[in-house]
């Protein structure tokens, strides 16, 4: 039979070292758990302007940052471990001051403790100050992650391999969440709590997307480009160019898509102007007669239809060229786009004192609140202008959209409820709906 000492108490030196490293541990997993939401709410952009400013804690914390994996992996491993051990001495401590009621009372009293000052109280604070809070504790969590760098790499392995059993395959290069994404969603909430104006939503956001779509999605189709016959004389062919409110003017020959060159009006008027002031008197009206205007045609420049309008804006900044004609996979014409289309997917729609007169977008509001929408014009520039929300994956134009919807070209006076919106077809000309009387349904309703 066992002894007990008559002089020992239950508040002895081993009470108080262990409560003493119950409260350590407690520390430990508060600042695991602050600096696990400081270095993943931080900003990396804020990270990156800080370093750059001569911030070098900014830079360690960017620094360790760029494997989320093995960063969140080494944290999460050293806030089990402190959590565990904090539990463990916990119930020892209260099972020798309770007994068998001891471990009831030590975990009402650890999850209290672990709840209040090792989660909610570090993590509160971090998030308030990510960018600041990670650059505290780039340092030692650095020291951290070496430490149990070799167990991270193991349980990585390992669950991988528990993944790929199941057919699921990781890239261990994947970023958790890509930055396009996390600007476009930031951008959109901002928006929705009305810190961002819709316009700057729109420009980011239009900037964001030029590498997600193809040229042929804003291009103007080859039935509206406006062209010049290159037989026709000299004089009718710099009448039309200067009676155009465009600058730049395919040139074709026999057949409309059969591009010989590109005129430009400046170009032109001063090849014509020089020959008419070389000419003597008596010769100038046959020197016109006789100008070939092919000498002053810039060679047409072709893009494929699926170029990415990112790639396009390049090129077109590359070659110091503002104008390409766009063509499929036969080589056959379907239409041409301009550095200005692009740009204005990111600024809204460019007018000056040569366009012509017409609703932005080819939308225009009726008497009775409807809006009258050119068939031709994109899903894209109607959602922009109207802040609306209609899809955009069958089909570019709104024409388009309801053709695809009821599945066969519709008569005028047809009407059609989908997508929570009214479409009715006011006019048709031919097999192509020139335009729509569109109205939002209440409450969606269909």
């Amino acid at each position: 039979m066992k002894m007990t000492d008559p002089t020992s108490t239950p508040l002895d030196m081993t009470f108080w070292l262990t409560a003493g490293a119950i409260a350590f541990l407690l520390l430990l997993s508060a600042f695991f758990s602050g600096s696990e939401t400081a270095l993943t709410a931080a900003s990396r952009g804020k990270l990156r302007a800080r370093a750059d400013r001569g911030d070098r804690a900014a830079a360690r914390a960017l620094e360790i940052t760029e494997d989320n994996e093995r960063l969140i992996g080494s944290v999460l491993l050293g806030n089990n471990l402190v959590n565990i051990l904090s539990a463990a001495l916990a119930t020892a401590l209260f099972t020798r001051l309770f007994g068998a009621n001891g471990v009831a009372w030590a975990t009402l009293v650890m999850t209290l403790l672990v709840l209040v000052f090792a989660e909610v109280l570090p993590k509160t604070y971090a998030i308030t100050r990510p960018e600041a809070a990670a650059g505290w504790v780039a340092r030692p969590i650095r020291l951290v992650i070496l430490l149990f760098s070799p167990v991270v790499t193991a349980v990585r392995a390992f669950t991988r391999l528990l993944l790929g059993l199941l057919g699921v395959k990781t890239d261990p290069n994947a970023r958790l969440l890509a930055v396009r994404e996390e600007i476009a969603g930031a951008v959109t909430l901002g928006h929705s709590e009305g810190t961002v104006e819709k316009e700057d939503r729109d420009r980011i956001l239009g900037a964001l997307d030029l590498g997600e779509r193809t040229v042929d999605e804003i291009m103007l189709h080859r039935s509206k480009i406006e062209m010049i016959d290159a037989d026709l004389p000299a004089l009718r062919v710099l009448e039309q160019a200067l009676a155009s409110p465009y600058t730049r003017l395919p040139l074709y020959r026999g057949e409309r898509e059969n591009i010989v060159g590109i005129i430009h009006a400046k170009d032109l008027s001063r090849a014509m102007y020089a020959a008419f002031t070389a000419a003597d008197a008596a010769d100038r009206e046959q020197t016109f007669a006789d100008y070939d205007i092919m000498q002053v045609a810039r060679a047409p420049y072709f893009v494929p239809e699926t170029t990415t309008l990112d790639e396009q804006m390049r090129n077109f900044l590359k070659r110091r060229a503002h104008f390409a004609l766009v063509v499929d996979e036969y080589g056959a014409l379907q239409g041409l786009i301009t550095l200005e289309d692009i740009l204005e997917e990111i600024v809204g729609e460019i007018t000056d004192e040569f366009d012509t007169a017409m609703a932005e977008h080819g939308i225009a509001r009726d008497e009775d609140g409807a809006f009258l929408v050119d068939g031709a014009t994109t899903i894209r520039d109607i959602n922009r202008a109207l802040d609306w929300d209609l899809p955009d994956d069958e089909a570019n134009t709104v024409a388009g959209l309801v053709i695809h919807e009821a599945q066969t070209i519709p008569q005028e006076g047809q009407v059609f409820s989908f997508h929570g919106f009214r479409f009715e077809v006011v006019r048709r000309e031919a097999n192509r709906i020139a335009t729509l009387r569109i109205r939002p349904l209440e409450n969606g309703a269909k």
